[in-house]
């Protein structure tokens, strides 16, 4: 049995987590962790838990929770993993990562669109990107996991075949996102409030939004060339879920079944991914729940353009499932066990 965990378990990834942890069959929760709530129930803190978490929340004290864990999940805000981690943690125990703290390689970059200073760059160059699909075997001997951001899972997933392949001419990409309230995370803003948000769509981060560096990083290396691109998210009135609507110039004619092959070779075996048929568009309430990404396409022979479209559950695939995923593979467990999730509808 794997003994897990949790600092941030009662914001919404790490509510998620506990959720998805309790249904796996091979691992245990050992702790709750939560600045905010010490000493409190869980269940008193989310009460769909009643009678099925009796633990207390404690403290994010990474240097005792080592000693007693096999892996530690972070799902705290950026920063606070980097000032806790170090080389006697590491060596006692795994660590999955959600927040951004080690997604990127650079860290004048981290530091420039974070704003704040990176208290452990000495452990960048060792962490794996954790997007399963893509970095597999390098998860799996990992001790430090950056589990990606959800916008960014759901980005670079639906553009990657097409990206290796060079199918899209990448300095004419633009990926316009939307994303459900949760994405925010739980903490009290005023322009989260429901009255701010219902009735209601709106960008934000315009040209300056955190996820921009960390998709143009991982597409540059499958495009093996630097990449800049045009991203812009926008805020919509449901919980869950993130819709991302992909534009590029195609490098070279090409027909439908053509760009199906493509997708095909790299995602036909892949458990999680769904390639939609012809003239199907991803829709959110199809994945709600879920650990899948949903990818449908479309060619506009007028423009020379594809557009891609990718659809996934932010806090699943694009935070807590993906994490459970990277663990699984990090202990040689089935990579999806614990997230056979039916998507929920309605």
């Amino acid at each position: 049995m794997i003994r897990v965990g949790i600092i941030g378990a009662t914001g919404y990834a790490g509510g998620e987590l506990v959720r998805i942890l309790s249904g796996h069959k091979d691992a245990e929760i050992k702790w709750y962790g939560s600045r905010s709530y010490i000493d409190q129930k869980y269940a008193d803190v989310y009460r769909n838990m009643f009678q099925i978490v009796d633990a207390v929340c404690m403290d994010d004290n990474m240097e005792e929770l080592a000693s007693q864990v096999d892996v530690i999940f972070t799902a705290t805000p950026q920063g606070l993993c980097a000032s806790l981690v170090n080389e006697d943690i590491l060596s006692k125990t795994k660590i999955i990562d959600l927040s951004a703290d080690f997604r990127l390689k650079d860290v004048k970059v981290y530091e420039e669109w974070y704003k704040i200073e990176h208290k452990a760059p000495q452990f960048i160059e060792e962490a794996v990107y954790g997007l399963c699909e893509v970095n597999r075997e390098s998860v799996k001997g990992a001790r430090l996991v950056a589990n990606p951001g959800c916008y960014t899972t759901c980005s670079i997933l639906t553009a990657y075949p097409l990206a290796k392949e060079g199918l899209i001419d990448m300095d004419t990409l633009i990926i316009d996102a939307k994303s459900g309230t949760s994405g925010a995370g739980r903490g009290a803003k005023i322009q989260n409030l429901f009255c701010e948000v219902n009735e209601n769509m709106k960008a934000y981060g315009v040209a300056s939004h955190r996820h921009t560096p960390e998709i143009e990083e991982q597409l540059g290396y499958a495009a093996g060339k630097t990449v800049t691109l045009s991203f812009t998210p926008h805020l919509v009135p449901m919980n869950r879920g993130i819709l991302a609507t992909e534009y590029a110039k195609l490098t070279r004619d090409v027909r439908w079944e053509d760009v199906k092959a493509v997708y095909d070779k790299y995602y036909e075996e892949e458990k999680f991914i769904r390639v939609l048929d012809r003239d199907v568009c991803p829709e959110t309430k199809w994945v709600e729940g879920s650990n899948y990404v949903d990818i449908g396409f479309k060619i506009d022979p007028r423009t020379n353009r594809i557009i891609m479209m990718g659809a996934i559950d932010n806090l699943v695939k694009g935070a807590a499932g993906q994490a459970m995923q990277n663990m699984n593979l990090m202990f040689g467990l089935k990579e999806s066990e614990g997230l056979e999730l039916v998507p929920m509808f309605p």
